[in-house]
């Protein structure tokens, strides 16, 4: 994009969008189910949102292989009492 006043204010326009998703809706519904943001040309925010979403994909298997390992202690425990 350019720098003329009109592609200026799009590109403002553009920013202002995705501040209010990333408040509004939640990072996860924004970055992962809502949009892209293909109309974003800024190569450091896309670098940094693909790695956002790896992030969280890592967290929450984390989280349910977690929740997992837990729930196999519990059962080994009622196992022994039985």
């Amino acid at each position: 994009m350019g720098n003329n006043r009109n592609e200026l204010e799009e590109q403002l326009e553009n920013w202002h969008n995705v501040d209010y998703r990333m408040n509004n809706e939640g990072f996860e519904y924004c970055f992962k189910h809502y949009s892209s943001f293909s109309e974003i040309e800024d190569e450091e925010f896309h670098n940094l949102r693909t790695s956002l979403l790896t992030q969280m994909d890592t967290m929450r298997k984390l989280v349910h292989s977690r929740i997992e390992d837990v729930h196999n202690k519990i059962d080994e425990l009622e196992d022994l009492d039985d």
